[in-house]
């Protein structure tokens, strides 16, 4: 089974093209799986793997209080995984058929008002070259809704301000290319002119947004600066890179912008991802509602 995950890890690398934090929790959620076949099914052969076993599992996981949302995901994990395995070769047959997933719990994204984000994004020294880039990262993520992953891995060359937009390699290394407001692109200009010289010392490279060290911001560097930023900015709300990306969205939604733009926009697959900010519209306008009607 070691054998047919490093195969299989290959095949998604090389064949679809997936990112290295795909990657890694596909890789996290097959591990964990055959460690359990191994420890408590006591199974060792692939062959052996029947839908009982499988079933037992998403159950193992259930009494160690993983959500729904979890269990799910795993489960999709190891039905590819075996179903790439029946395709190779490497068993013959596919015991994760005929296993619904779980029901999961349908949770609207959490997104800031317009004050909030006024207020984040204020909350950077723009004195100072840290502050200034962190003020530029805050700009270019609420201009664009990337996701953080793509912020942090882009290059000069990917930055066309003169003609206003970004070039973005997401998941599945597709290509899309997103409008960037004058605001930002104002922000962005003054980040590379005043701040960038000074934060890359004596390295080279065309990493845009870079560290005090003069290297590759890091995902997890830019959440600490987000929460320590967001606790200056008095924001009580759970915030995270994603929830910017969720107000990019719903406040163009709210704003009348046009679903198939905001898809392209954000680089979903399906639209269907795209449409629960629609939702989040509604709900917001309710709460609107209930607030401000005099007979509410």
């Amino acid at each position: 089974m070691d054998k047919a995950l490093k195969e299989y890890l290959h095949y998604l690398l090389v064949e679809k093209g997936l990112s290295s934090n795909t990657l890694e929790a596909y890789k996290r959620d097959i591990t964990n799986y055959i460690q359990y076949l191994k420890n408590v099914e006591q199974i060792q052969d692939v062959e052996k793997v029947h839908r009982t076993n499988i079933v037992s599992f998403l159950f193992y996981l259930k009494e160690k209080g993983k959500a729904a949302t979890t269990v799910s995901r795993q489960l999709s994990s190891l039905r590819s995984f075996h179903q790439f395995m029946l395709r190779e070769g490497l068993s013959t047959h596919d015991p994760s058929t005929l296993i619904d997933l779980p029901k999961a719990e349908k949770r609207l994204p959490k997104v800031l008002n317009m004050g909030e984000v006024e207020a984040l994004l204020d909350s950077p020294d723009s004195t100072s070259p840290l502050g200034l880039r962190n003020k530029a990262m805050l700009e270019m993520l609420y201009a664009t809704g990337l996701r953080v992953t793509e912020l942090c891995s882009m290059t000069l060359s990917d930055l066309h301000l003169q003609m206003g937009f970004v070039r973005c390699i997401g998941k599945g290394n597709k290509e899309r290319i997103i409008p960037l407001g004058k605001t930002a692109s104002n922000v962005l200009e003054m980040y590379l002119r005043k701040s960038r010289p000074k934060l890359l010392k004596t390295q080279r490279h065309d990493v845009l947004f870079i560290n005090h060290h003069g290297r590759q911001m890091s995902r997890q560097g830019f959440w600490k600066v987000l929460k320590s930023l967001a606790k200056d900015a008095k924001i009580e709300k759970e915030l995270t890179p994603h929830t910017l990306r969720h107000s990019f969205a719903t406040h163009l939604l709210e704003n009348g912008a046009d679903l198939r733009a905001v898809q392209e926009m954000l680089g979903h697959a399906d639209i269907s991802t795209t449409q629960i900010y629609t939702h989040v519209s509604k709900t917001r306008l309710r709460d609107v509602y209930a607030n401000y009607h005099p007979r509410a």
